[in-house]
Order: C-alpha cells, then structure tokens, then sequence
C-alpha cells in the first residue's frame, strides 16, 4: 500500500494542471511550477501576453515572466519512464467491485470537495474548476460532518420539546376558548334577530307600496286597452260597411252615401291616456336600515403603495397614500425588475390578499380618467397590458371623462346616476366577489364575480395624462370606524 501510495503522488507531479495529461516538454517557471511548454505557451497567449510581461501562475497565481521558462529535463525523464511502465491506472491496487470511481478521470473518489458539496479525486483537484476550493479527504470530510450533524440533531430534539410544552399549553386554552365564543355567539344571534325582525318588517312595508302602485299603473293601462279595443271594434264595422257598400250598383251605392262619409271624417283616433311605468315611490332600503357602508367599515384595512411596482412616469407621495402622474420617471426606473409596470401608469397596493373580507376606499376626485381593482401577483405586468379576468384582472374604470366600464369580456357599460368621488372597493376572496361602491351617495355600482386563486393586490390605474388635465392624484382615504348604530344588510 505505501508503494502504491509513492506511486501515486509521482503519478500526480508527472501531469500538467493544465491540460490535466502527462506533461510533454515540461518547463518550470518563476514560482517553481511545471507545465507542458505548449500549455503554459497557450496560457499567456489566452491572456494576451506576446512580450514578457508579468503574467499570474495557474496553480498559484505567483507573478511569473515568459523569459523565466526553464526546461525540466530531469521531470520530462521521469513522465517517460511513467509512460515506458503503464503506471497510470496499471499500478494501482485492485478495487473492490461497486467503489466509486470519477466518471470524468476514472479515479477513485478520494476527497470532497466543500463548495461543490461532491467527491472529487485527486486529478479534478489540480483542475481549474476545483484548484481555489477548499478540500478535505473524504473519510475527514465525513467525520466533520458527523459531528455537524449530531448537533443538528441535539438541537432539533430541544425544539421539539419546546413544541411540545406549547402544544400542551395551547391545548389548555381550548376549552376557554370556547366558552368565549359561546358567549360571543350567543349576543351575536340576539343582536342579529332584531335586525332580522326591522327588516322583515320594513319589507315587508315596501313590497306593500310597491304592490299598491302595481294595481294604480295597471288599472291605468287597462282602461287605455279598453278604449283602444272600442275604438278597434267601430272602425272594423265600418271598414266592412264600406267595403259592402263599394260592391253594390250605382242606385243602392249613392244610397245614404253622406252619412257614411261623414261617421268616416268623424271617426277619428284617439290617442290613449300617458301611462308612466316609472316607479314614483323610493324603494331602496332606508338609510337607518341600510348601514352597508358601516358594515363594510368593520372590514377596512389599512393600503399602502408599493413603489416598486409603479410605472417609471408615477410618483408616488411619501406617506404611500396617493400617486400621481410625474413630468420626471422614477429613479428606480434605472434598475428595472419584473415587479414594475413597464407600459401601463399602475402602481399596485400592499397588502396582498390570500383570503377573507377587506374594505378600502379611494378618493378620484375629478379626474375624468381612472382604473381601480385588483389584480393576481402573477399577472403580467410588461408590454401591453389587457386589463380583464381572464388575464388575472378585476377593474373598474372611467375613461374619457363619463364612460364607466367593468373591464370584463365583453367591456360592460355602467350607468352611475351621481358622479363617484370616493369609490369603496370590497373583496370577498371566499364568496369570489369583487364590489365597488359609490361613497358619494351610498349606491352600488359593479360586482365581479369569479373564483379566486392566489395573492390578490389592489391596483391603481391613473389614465391618460390627457395633457395635464388628469393630473389629480388618486389618494388611499383613510376610513373611519363607524358611528351610531346603522342595521346592517347581511
């Protein structure tokens, strides 16, 4: 075994670490390594060197000259005699059938390399790829990491343990847990039954007046059908008088021709009574019972801006709460990554949503361009922009100063009877609901629905700049918990 060993490590001096095979020519340099005189030739060609400038040694980095190339005779003797024997894989002891060998060099895997956390053998040692690492002998290597290890696992046993003790104290406040919530419970159904009952009586009021004003318009319509039907029933009569008397001879058809004609110029239509089917009584839910806004209210959250996915042209307020249309881009423009809108003025919100109910409000102002919604964390954000759900997109936008649109497939044209200067939008992840609200006079405006999946986050389109005239920001409103106590719609 220590003449295989000698045999080795002479193995090892005898190649180049260049080429990683016998050396042919050899020469020292400066430093004192050896490499074929057409690698290390090769080296400062590589490396732009033709005169004797200084160049780095490959094994040591020690700074060398050209004109300091020295042949190795007495080496280049001894690669020969290597080559004359065989020694390279002939002297080697035997191997066990199944020992691992190099698949590059075919060498056993005798050391490990740390960076590449992979065995190497003693040839890919002196190669470039793993000369700056750090390496140990494989059965060290895996002694250091033995101990690693057992520590590892010490530490894991105390944190299960410490699991342990607050799984046992977590288990011990279920059952005050549920005495809590049996008494929330309990003032929850008693507060929610009264609600139940004013509105069951207030809708029952309004179904009242609305079926009053039903049989009011209806008896209106009818008589008119009564008139019209009349009037149908004489000139039908006359028209078949007419027709008979048209067919009779010259003595009978001259005959009471004067009346005739004159019930023809008398009989005119008459046009029926103006019947409005537009309902003259308010039949929305009164403003003590209706209390949606309070309700939405108990949902707010608080949104930020995220900067970093504004459009370069947006300029976003310091305190996060509103955007704006800049005359300068953004010096984050100068690092771009995927998060920022590269063509759409949008800049999204924080926080992301993965479930449950969120309320926020925002001010538009009289901006006669804007787009407000939510969007999929993975939607497209570069090149052009199709803003719809298919492509991970839930908006509501104005454009052109009164067009109120839900961007869906295809665009669905909205009526808003009071221009919003304040839109509410609630997110309702598990009903798959998006909603948006007039805050100005309480109204409801759209609802989305869809199946929601993945992190949602609030979008702020600003529109056109339309030559300064849709320069206003569009500011986050800070919403107020709420006062009295308003029903509320469930």
């Amino acid at each position: 075994m220590a003449l295989a060993g000698a045999l080795e490590r002479l193995q090892e001096e005898a190649i180049c670490p260049i080429c990683l095979e016998y050396m042919s020519e050899p020469v020292s340099i400066d430093c004192g390594h050896n490499f074929c005189r057409g690698c290390i030739a090769k080296h400062c060609q590589d490396k732009g060197l033709w005169n004797d400038g200084p160049f780095s040694c490959p094994q040591c980095r020690a700074s060398c000259h050209r004109s300091g190339f020295r042949p190795n005779r007495q080496l280049a003797n001894i690669v020969e005699s290597i080559r004359q024997l065989g020694l390279r894989g002939g002297l080697e002891p035997e191997l066990e059938p199944g020992t691992p060998l190099c698949p590059q060099h075919d060498e056993r895997l005798k050391l490990f390399c740390e960076e590449d956390e992979e065995p190497i053998c003693v040839v890919c040692r002196e190669s470039l790829q793993h000369r700056p690492h750090t390496v140990y002998p494989i059965e060290e290597a895996a002694h250091v990491y033995k101990v690693k290890l057992q520590k590892s696992l010490e530490n894991l046993s105390k944190e299960v343990e410490e699991v342990k003790k607050r799984e046992s104290a977590e288990r011990m406040k279920t059952q005050e847990c549920k005495e809590t919530v049996k008494k929330k419970r309990e003032r929850i159904v008693s507060e929610f039954g009264k609600l139940h009952r004013l509105l069951a009586d207030e809708e029952k009021l309004l179904l009242q007046k609305l079926e009053e004003e039903e049989k009011q318009i209806l008896l209106l319509i009818t008589e008119n059908l009564s008139r019209l039907v009349e009037q149908k029933c004489l000139l039908e009569e006359l028209i078949l008088e007419i027709k008979k008397k048209s067919q009779q001879p010259a003595d009978g058809l001259l005959k009471d021709m004067k009346s005739i004609l004159g019930r023809c110029e008398g009989l005119k239509f008459q046009s029926p009574k103006a019947v409005s089917v537009t309902l003259k009584e308010n039949y929305s839910i009164p403003e003590h019972c209706l209390g949606m806004r309070d309700m939405l209210k108990k949902f707010k959250v608080d949104v930020i801006l995220d900067p970093e996915t504004a459009h370069p042209d947006l300029t976003v307020s310091e305190d996060r709460k509103s955007v704006r249309r800049g005359s300068k881009r953004l010096l984050l423009s100068l690092f771009d990554n995927p998060k920022r809108f590269g063509s759409a003025p949008v800049v999204l919100g924080s926080p992301g949503f993965f479930s449950g109910r969120h309320y926020w409000e925002v001010q538009v102002g009289d901006k006669p361009e804007w787009g407000l919604g939510v969007c999929r964390e993975a939607a497209g954000r570069k090149g052009t922009v199709h803003f719809s759900p298919n492509n991970g997109y839930w908006v509501l936008r104005l454009q052109n100063g009164g067009t109120y649109e839900a961007l869906t497939i295809p665009v669905s044209p909205l009526t808003v009877s009071v221009r919003p200067r304040r839109v509410g939008i609630f997110l309702d992840y598990e009903a798959g609901e998006i909603s948006f609200y007039n805050v100005s006079d309480r109204s409801h405006i759209y609802t989305f629905t869809d199946k929601f999946s993945g992190n949602l986050r609030p979008l702020f389109f600003l529109g056109a700049f339309l030559g300064g005239r849709n320069a206003e920001p569009l500011v986050i409103s800070w919403v107020r918990d709420p006062q009295g106590t308003g029903c509320i719609i469930l």
